[in-house]
């Protein structure tokens, strides 16, 4: 078994009957989602899921998960979704899979948030893994003259056939190649607060959970 299959595995140990459960996106999430979809299948595991994305509601819908989006449910129970990176004080960074508004939006208004991942996204500080930032594609090309003048080095996405990429959301994502973020709360702020931006893949004071799949086996780690 490779490390995310046994972090996808552990995590979905922690969905209960009854719940509404957010389904991540992602390498890592994919497996927990397959792992869910068999215990509903061969347990009766009577739960809602909420997706992150077109390619999660497939897979779910391929598994007969039942789903509702996020608008039609009061809360979700817990969401469990991967991580890009993990910092010592557990702050995260996510978006290489193009969902972190959705994933953010549905992060948001979860009770608990597990975070699985190998042990490589695990970082003494943030920045190694590109920053995604959402933004809508009218003045997208201001905003990579903006983070050009601010050293942030930034890639418009593109696609593997050299399109630019089209998020969930019909937006673009601007990478920044920022290698170590010294104060990730003030950067996420200064973000928050650029007229074009819509979400950016800093996940800060969000997580409960982390699930770490290593060598020895799945580690669980609560977050203080």
């Amino acid at each position: 078994m490779n490390l995310k299959q046994m972090a996808g595995i552990e995590a979905a140990k922690y969905v209960e009957d009854g719940m509404i459960v957010g389904l991540g996106t992602g390498s890592t999430a994919k497996f927990m989602v397959d792992e869910i979809g068999r215990r509903v299948r061969e347990e009766g595991l009577s739960i809602i899921g909420v997706t992150t994305s077109k390619e999660t509601e497939r897979q779910a819908q391929e598994l007969g998960i039942p789903l509702k989006g996020i608008d039609e449910v009061p809360y979700v129970d817990l969401t469990i979704d991967g991580a890009d990176e993990i910092s010592e004080d557990f702050q995260g960074i996510k978006g290489g899979g193009a969902a972190l508004l959705f994933e953010k939006i549905v992060a948001t208004y979860s009770k608990k948030c597990i975070w699985i991942v190998d042990e490589s996204k695990l970082v003494k500080k943030l920045g190694k893994f590109p920053l995604p930032v959402e933004v809508v594609p009218y003045g997208s090309q201001q905003l990579v003259h903006l983070f050009k003048e601010q050293g942030y080095a930034p890639v418009l996405r593109t696609t593997d056939a050299g399109q630019i990429l089209v998020t969930d959301g019909g937006h673009y994502i601007i990478d920044l190649h920022l290698e170590e973020i010294t104060d990730p709360i003030a950067l996420g702020t200064y973000l928050d607060q650029l007229v074009g931006v819509v979400e950016h893949g800093l996940f800060l004071q969000i997580v409960s959970t982390v699930i770490v799949g290593g060598e020895s086996g799945p580690k669980t780690i609560h977050v203080p």
